[in-house]
C-alpha cells in the first residue's frame, strides 16, 4: 500500500513515479519501455472493469511478442505490440482470415530456457497467476496464454530434454488440459510428472493453504509408449 501525506490517497505519488493502480498488485511491474502510452485501457473497461494484472510474453531475446491482461472481474484479453496504434498495441492476435500474427511462445520463455540449460525442473501451470505462485516459491514455471486447452506442440518444442512437472487444476477442464500437455511432451521432455494441489483447485490455492512444493499430490500417470518420457505415478 502507498499513502501520501500530501494528497491523502497516494495518487500524486504514483503519478510521480509513473505507476498505475494495477502496479500496486502482486504481479511484477514491467519495464517502462515496454509500456505503451495508454497502459490502463482494457476492452472491458466500458463495463466498469479495471486491470489488475498484465503478463508479457517474450521471445528468446526478451522482446515482447504479446501481452495478456486480467481485470477485476476475471476477464482476460490478449494483445500484440503495434507501434502504429495510438496505445502501442492491438487487441487481436489474428488477421481477418484467422491467421495468427504473432509467434506462439510459452510464458517466461527466457527464464525457462536458462533453467533448462541449468538442468532445473520446469513446472507447467494452467495460468499466469499460478505460474507466479510457483515462481514466488523458488520454482521455474510457465504456461500458455488464454488458459486451458490452448497449449500446443509449439509450446512444447521449447522444452526439449527438460524434466517437467504439470500442475493440473482440480476440475474436468484441468484434467483434460494436463492430458493434452502430456501428449505434446511425448518424445520431447526427458520426464513428466502430473500433480494436483493438496488443497483447493490450483497451485495458487495449494500455496495459499500453507503447503510446500514437495507436498503436491502426484495423481496421474498415462501408460508410456516405447521412447516416451518417464511419467511418474
Amino acid at each position: 500500500m502507498i499513502f501520501c501525506h500530501k494528497c491523502g490517497t497516494g495518487d500524486l505519488f504514483r503519478e510521480a513515479i509513473g505507476w498505475s493502480k494495477a502496479d500496486l498488485f502482486d504481479e511484477p511491474l514491467e519495464r517502462a519501455q515496454d509500456r505503451p502510452a495508454d497502459d490502463t485501457w482494457i476492452p472491458c473497461k466500458e463495463r466498469g472493469h479495471h486491470r489488475v494484472a498484465q503478463y508479457l510474453y517474450r521471445d528468446e531475446r526478451g522482446v515482447v511478442v504479446q501481452g495478456a491482461t486480467r481485470c477485476n472481474e476475471k476477464c482476460f484479453a490478449q494483445w500484440r505490440p503495434d507501434p502504429a496504434a495510438k496505445s502501442g498495441r492491438r487487441w487481436r492476435l489474428t488477421d481477418d482470415q484467422g491467421n495468427r500474427l504473432v509467434r506462439t511462445v510459452p510464458y517466461r520463455l527466457p527464464e525457462i530456457l536458462k533453467a533448462i540449460a541449468n538442468d532445473q525442473v520446469i513446472w507447467i501451470a494452467e495460468g499466469e497467476k499460478d505460474v507466479h505462485a510457483l515462481v514466488d516459491h523458488g520454482l521455474e514455471a510457465t504456461c500458455n496464454a488464454a488458459g486451458a486447452g490452448k497449449w500446443t506442440a509449439e509450446h512444447a518444442a521449447f522444452l526439449k530434454g527438460a524434466d517437467i512437472t504439470i500442475v493440473a487444476d482440480r476440475d474436468d477442464k484441468g484434467r483434460k488440459h494436463a492430458e493434452a500437455v502430456v501428449e505434446t511432451l511425448r518424445g520431447v521432455a526427458r520426464s513428466v510428472y502430473v500433480v494436483q494441489a493438496r488443497e483447493g483447485k490450483d497451485a495458487y490455492d495449494h500455496f495459499a493453504a500453507g503447503y510446500r512444493d514437495h507436498q503436491f499430490l502426484q495423481v496421474w500417470a498415462p501408460i508410456p509408449y516405447p521412447g516416451d518420457p518417464v511419467v511418474a505415478a
